[in-house]
């Protein structure tokens, strides 16, 4: 009998390990998306910067020039 209750914790405490492995995979997962999501208004934010600081300047051509691709 005593062999069966092993058996039987052993298969939930693998459970446990796997809804744990999926809750951290989660986690990871959010974390990484919260990391681009930082970067890409990083980087927004660094621009608008720039383009402020053109335009306080008092220039009148603070628009980007984007470079055309090279063939």
């Amino acid at each position: 009998m005593s062999h069966l209750g092993e058996e039987a914790r052993l298969r939930e405490g693998k459970e446990d390990e796997d809804v744990r492995f999926t809750i951290s995979l989660a986690g990871l997962a959010v974390a990484l998306l919260l990391a681009v999501i930082g970067l890409y208004l990083l980087d927004a934010l660094a621009t608008e910067s720039k383009l402020e600081d053109c335009v306080l300047q008092g220039r009148q051509n603070c628009v980007p020039i984007e470079a055309a691709a090279e063939r």
